[in-house]
């Protein structure tokens, strides 16, 4: 045996005992600094997580070792130093979609000494694309322990209101029709509703109007009624984008339309994809006669189909986000995600 095949077994003989170490190893993990490790993993906590997105404090449910990501494409656990790229984790834990993942928008807490251009380039997206998801300037102060909207790619973050086509929202912002389609899997021009959100990749935010108009709908206090069964039990307050988490911790209770108004979507899948619908699961939107748009996520079944007329109080559908389950998404247990588009929350009171 030459000095060159010692040196090769000596390398493969190392690797496998420092994998061994760290892949039995029951070190408690610690938060990178950052906030990266928490924002791709799954919440098990008590308050179920409903997002759209990966947000802080989620974490993958792994027993032993306990690992925190460093990178976008590698992760260490807390023993001997060792890297794992996305496709060795996904078939260590299951279920990790490389590609997939780098369609979802994150939320990321500012950590001490941060600055938008280190944030932006943590994330390998331009400052401007930081800047316009978070209606900051170059001049904006940020501060520890404030959360941050980031984009998976560089380019805009549009809302769908009344009147959107693709192509418009191209020309708007500059980008390619086709890219949108791709990026976020229309089959369309019509595969799009009022209250979606749709990446566009490399667009470019126009100039803002000469003068503020205000954007959200006034509502008085009786306007929607809590979409579950009383007691109201929120299990998470105000998150990404307006929306609140409501649950009694049991799948299959119903699920009520918080006002009347008209179907305008309903996405059910069969796939047990975290990912499905970016995330959301199985989901339904309604559009209320005042421009506001409510949306029902994690649902295990409806029971309304678009273009329905719904009225204030009427069982829609049925609670679901089981993991594991079908239309589940990004979910830890049983919950509903009452997002609204148009208006303030009327729960994050």
């Amino acid at each position: 045996m030459d000095k060159k095949e010692i040196l090769i077994g000596t390398i493969i003989l190392f690797g496998l005992v420092s994998f061994s170490f760290c892949f039995f190893s029951t070190a408690p993990a610690e938060r990178v600094p950052g906030g990266w490790s928490s924002n791709l993993v799954e919440s098990i906590g008590n308050e179920g997580f409903g997002d759209l997105f990966l947000g802080p404090g989620q974490r993958f449910s792994l027993e032993s070792p306990d690992f925190v990501l460093v990178e976008k494409n590698s992760l260490t656990s807390l023993a001997p130093p060792t890297t794992f790229t996305p496709q060795v984790f996904g078939a260590l834990v299951g279920g990790y979609e490389t590609e997939d993942i780098k369609k979802i928008i994150v939320e990321y807490e500012v950590e001490e000494g941060d600055s938008l251009g280190q944030i932006a380039a943590k994330f390998d997206i331009t400052l401007e694309t930081l800047l316009w998801a978070n209606n900051l300037n170059k001049d904006s102060i940020i501060k520890p322990g404030q959360k941050l909207i980031i984009s998976p790619v560089s380019g805009v973050i549009h809302h769908v209101k009344t009147g959107d086509t693709v192509s418009e929202i191209a020309q708007k912002y500059k980008a390619k029709t086709e890219d949108i389609k791709s990026f976020n899997e229309l089959s369309g021009e019509a595969d799009i509703f009022i209250g979606d959100i749709l990446i566009v990749p490399d667009g470019v935010m126009p100039p803002p109007p000469p003068s503020y108009a205000p954007t959200w709908v006034a509502l008085a206090d009786s306007y929607f009624i809590c979409p579950i069964a009383s007691p109201c039990r929120i299990t998470q307050r105000l998150h990404w984008y307006n929306a609140i988490d409501f649950s009694h911790g049991n799948c299959g209770e119903p699920i009520y339309a918080a006002a009347g108004g008209q179907v305008l979507k309903v996405k059910l899948t069969n796939s047990t994809s975290r990912w499905a619908f970016s995330g959301a699961g199985n989901h339904l939107t309604i559009l209320h006669p005042n421009g506001v748009v409510t949306m029902y996520g994690h649902i295990a079944t409806s029971f309304v189909n678009p273009g329905e007329q719904v009225s204030q109080g009427q069982i829609i559908a049925l609670m679901g986000g089981q993991p594991g389950t079908p239309g589940a998404g990004m979910s830890s247990g049983c919950h509903l995600h009452f997002g609204v588009t148009g208006a303030r929350n009327p729960f994050s009171k």
